[in-house]
């Protein structure tokens, strides 16, 4: 795939210069991203203990900020081992699948607007191609490979169980993602991330709501992604793959040193990555309410719009792990396959309804059958939970009082 973004202006005239913009680029989003793991470890661990009146990381650095580069030296300098039953290419080549993914998934995400680098225009995106989201459903499914791979290779039965649950929640919840994707392009008519937020810069309703996907596609795939792409990230309350209370540390038991720090470095990139993904999908990525004429605010704003959106959604991560705990593995499976897919693919055919014939009475029933949908997956998430209470209380007595 060529770093080059699909009608950037670099792409006029291929010379020396712009090679070397093009690998600048390369250069700067793959720090931006190291960097943005290294806080990201730090914030997470910085805001449970906050919410578990903990002290938290507070040795290295100013407020421990320095604890993650810290605890990554050691890491890369420990020794590592084999495991004798461990297929050992495979073993050693997991890591890196998925570890890479993240990375190639953040490339095509626009994190600004256009700049000027030696009388060169270009787009703060790394990469623009006209297939960008099935770029990222394919980065998505190549990453859980990773985990899969390695659980299969290190030849414990640990590790085995936790690939096997990798599968499984992958098939799950992959369905559902790509329906709620579907629904963001049938709106804005695009694969293109860059096209999918010049979509969503102009006014929305009245000219007073911003005309972003969450608005236009009423919520509901905006959240299905959500909950999808948690479990896709393996993020609480969906870690069963990693589940320690069950699986010691489940599919990454058996690594050590570097091979454990590429695991370690791929779910939080992943983390960021995906965050990026929904800010880029539904939020308008770095459109906001104010814009200036001056030359420096032209294109820093869009940034700092963009960064916060993104620090929401890692904030909500880090809530959502000091807050939930872990489902159960029957919940897992009945989430995804008898709520998440239905609601996501009942909801897509009332968006295809509304654009075929958005000014007549197919409208008024396609959004009343989707509030039927919703109703009907929300009672059913309801009336599990209830179930689930009463089988709890009924093999615990002491929980029932």
């Amino acid at each position: 795939m060529s770093l080059l973004a699909v009608g950037d202006p670099l792409l006029n005239k291929v010379d020396l210069v712009t090679v070397l913009i093009v690998l600048v680029k390369t250069v700067v989003t793959f720090g931006v991203v190291l960097v943005s793991v290294l806080f990201m470890v730090w914030f997470e661990r910085k805001i449970i203990s906050d919410m578990q009146n903990r002290v938290g990381p507070d040795y290295a650095g100013p407020w421990g900020i320095l604890q993650s580069l810290a605890d990554g030296v050691k890491l890369f300098f420990k020794e590592g081992f084999l495991p004798d039953r461990a297929d050992h290419r495979v073993y050693r080549l997991a890591p890196y699948l998925s570890a890479v993914p993240a990375f190639l998934s953040f490339a095509i995400v626009p994190v600004g607007g256009q700049i000027t680098i030696a009388h060169r225009v270009t787009y703060l995106q790394l990469a623009d191609p006209p297939f960008g989201i099935l770029w990222m459903l394919c980065m998505s499914g190549v990453a859980v490979y990773g985990v899969m791979l390695a659980g299969w290779s290190s030849g414990s039965k640990y590790p085995l169980l936790g690939s096997v649950r990798a599968s499984a929640q992958m098939v799950s919840y992959e369905a559902a993602l790509g329906l709620s994707v579907a629904s963001v392009v049938l709106v804005t008519g695009s694969l293109s991330t860059h096209d999918i937020v010049l979509q969503q810069a102009g006014a929305g309703i009245r000219h007073i709501l911003p005309n972003w996907n969450i608005i236009q596609l009423a919520l509901v795939p905006f959240v299905v992604f959500l909950i999808a792409v948690t479990a896709e990230l393996n993020r609480p309350p969906f870690d069963l793959v990693e589940a320690e209370s069950e699986l010691v540390g489940g599919f990454n038991t058996e690594y050590s040193s570097i091979g454990f720090a590429l695991f370690y470095l791929a779910e939080f990139m992943n983390t960021v990555t995906m965050s990026a993904i929904i800010v880029t999908l539904f939020l308008g990525g770095p459109s906001g309410p104010w814009y200036s004429t001056a030359p420096i605010l032209n294109w820093a704003l869009p940034i700092v719009y963009f960064v916060a959106k993104v620090f929401i959604f890692l904030f909500v991560y880090v809530w959502l792990r000091a807050t939930l705990p872990r489902l159960r593995y029957d919940q897992l499976m009945d989430l995804g396959w008898k709520v998440l897919i239905p609601v996501a693919l009942g909801w897509l055919l009332v968006i295809a309804a509304i654009r075929i014939a958005p000014n007549s009475n197919t409208s008024r029933f396609a959004y009343a059958g989707g509030a039927v949908v919703v109703a009907f997956a929300c009672y059913f998430m309801l009336s599990r939970a209830v179930a689930l209470g009463r089988e709890r209380a009924a093999e615990s007595p002491e929980l029932g009082r």
